[in-house]
């Protein structure tokens, strides 16, 4: 179990925290399977929503799933892959959206207002870019280690559901770089137009993200060391965030491509380990939606979003208290006196 006052110090003690994740809770979810074929309503007939209370109940280890203390936070990073000119921003906007996020400003700002949802950002380390994985190993071990713990305190006893967003000028290319180092194919099936770069740009980036593979692949022997190569601080904080929550029976919505590239190096070391996350949306961004099929991952909403900020997982929210409501808060036949068809 992660203990905040001795946070994990390497990449090996991530491995330790991995070797043991706590399952789903069994008792709750038998107690929503017996419940659910007597609330009133044809069997099957709320399509997901039966699958997302019965997914809330057994990861909160409640019968009576709930989503009312959700929590958004956007980890903030610098990568110094940027330098290779990978990005349609600079990296100074980085600050610039921080404080935006601060001051209301943002998109997501909007969103956790109308959905009802506590939002927090984390800089991690923002003021000192990532190396150059084009060059160099992104992170060092402890470094790589460092953000994820930082990551790991973001997530508290307490919450009912946990959304990790992020903000990284650049961070589409370590997404990419990551999900072709962890499921091969070819640099064009990851490598996307992020924030919006032309075709030139584009080239480079494709090129800049399979050059690092190559470069990168005797180091990258699991899901971490890829996470440490090619990754950043804000893509471990996220990873750290996850497997927190998975520690503390929190359940995760994952956003798009940066926050799912975070969740499969996870994946990569337990293929169980992101049994606790749904992903919120199908992003724009192409890579996303190899990466989804390969986590085994079905996005619960398809918005043709890019965004990043954790704004598509965020929007789901409504739709998690919509089912542990009806769960919940539904009549069964024999409270509401209606007949089941099997009485006929």
């Amino acid at each position: 179990m992660f203990d905040p006052k001795h946070p994990p110090q390497n990449l090996d003690d991530i491995r330790a925290l991995m070797a043991d994740l706590p399952k789903a809770d069994e008792t709750a979810r038998d107690a929503v399977i017996a419940r659910e074929p007597q609330l009133t309503k044809p069997e099957g007939s709320l399509g997901r929503l039966e699958e997302i209370s019965l997914w809330l109940a057994e990861w909160q280890g409640n019968p009576r799933p709930r989503a009312n203390r959700p929590r958004v936070t956007i980890f903030a990073g610098s990568h110094g892959v940027c330098d290779q000119g990978v990005s349609a921003f600079p990296a100074s906007v980085n600050q610039q959206m921080v404080e935006n996020f601060i001051n209301g400003g943002a998109a997501i700002n909007q969103i956790c207002k109308a959905v009802d949802a506590e939002l927090r950002v984390m800089e991690v380390a923002l003021e000192i870019p990532t190396n150059d994985f084009s060059r160099e190993a992104a992170m060092l071990d402890e470094d790589c280690a460092e953000a994820m713990a930082f990551g790991m305190s973001a997530v508290e006893t307490g919450l009912d559901v946990f959304v990790p967003g992020e903000m990284g000028i650049g961070n589409t290319t370590a997404a990419a770089a990551i999900s072709h180092a962890l499921f091969g194919g070819t640099p064009e099936d990851w490598t996307g137009r992020g924030t919006g770069i032309d075709d030139s740009t584009l080239a480079l980036k494709t090129r800049v993200v399979g050059d690092a593979v190559i470069l990168h692949r005797h180091q990258m022997r699991d899901g971490l060391e890829v996470l440490r190569c090619v990754g950043g601080r804000e893509i471990a904080a996220m990873a750290g965030a996850i497997l927190a929550a998975r520690l503390q029976r929190v359940p995760v919505v994952l956003d798009g491509y940066v926050s799912c590239a975070a969740a499969a190096a996870l994946y990569h070391v337990r293929q169980d380990a992101l049994d606790h996350c749904l992903v919120g949306h199908l992003s724009s961004e192409p890579g996303h939606r190899n990466l989804v099929e390969k986590l085994g991952k079905k996005p619960l909403l398809d918005f043709n979003m890019r965004l990043g900020e954790g704004s598509g997982a965020a929007l789901t929210l409504p739709l998690l208290r919509a089912a542990a409501a009806c769960h919940n808060d539904m009549a069964t036949f024999d409270t509401a006196h209606v007949s089941k068809r099997d009485n006929y």
